[in-house]
């Protein structure tokens, strides 16, 4: 299905309908604040399975990341966070940045990677934040298989190209080529992993 929603002021009913194919192990292509990307409920372990089909790639190395509405629910996914580090989450989120943190025993073992942490984060996209209030929880995230291509922003040809994979297509517009910028503060100070669409220029 190819389902049209508003970017900025999507429809609630049918933000409904997505919810509740995510719920029942729905997969779903989505605009973010950066590119279209893969989706799914982070508590739909099957569906979590077809991601890495369609990515041709075992879960450990699918690049997850989970999408939160807000710095109380990221908090519940990583270890405490250090006065440091959440200044620079408050500063930059939501934003096109995935930070990496510590994984709390809250993330399921399957996208824990061998260094125990986890992508977070907050995109600025009102229909995106729509979609992961209604869930209640995160939302599953990662990019679409292959290189960031024209293809990937237009909503009509990537549902062309994957109607038989996936359940829904939103069409939120034309989407972008640049990723979000990916940011691991795991270490003694924030290192820059991805140079993205956000801006980086801090150290602690």
């Amino acid at each position: 299905m190819l389902l049209k929603i508003n970017p900025n002021s999507p429809q609630p009913e049918r933000i409904e309908i997505i919810r509740d194919s995510l719920i029942s192990g729905g997969v779903i292509i989505y605009p973010t604040d950066t590119v279209y990307a893969l989706g799914c409920d982070l508590l739909q372990f099957e569906a979590i399975e077809r991601i890495c089909r369609i990515k041709k790639i075992d879960p450990p190395k699918a690049q997850f990341s989970f999408v939160c509405t807000d710095l109380r629910q990221l908090s519940e996914y990583t270890k405490s966070i250090s006065t440091p580090i959440y200044r620079i989450l408050k500063t930059h989120l939501p934003g096109p940045y995935t930070f990496i943190l510590p994984a709390s025993k809250k993330v399921p073992k399957i996208f824990k990677s061998k260094k125990n942490t986890v992508g977070l984060r907050i995109p600025d996209n009102a229909l995106v934040m729509a979609l992961v209030r209604a869930l209640e929880h995160p939302m599953v995230s990662t990019s679409l298989p292959g290189d960031m291509v024209e293809e990937y922003t237009d909503p009509a040809r990537m549902h062309q190209r994957y109607k038989m994979l996936v359940d829904t297509v939103i069409d939120g517009g034309k989407g972008g080529l640049v990723p979000s910028t990916v940011i691991d503060c795991t270490g003694s100070e924030p290192k820059l992993v991805r140079s993205g669409l956000g801006a980086w220029d801090i150290s602690w």
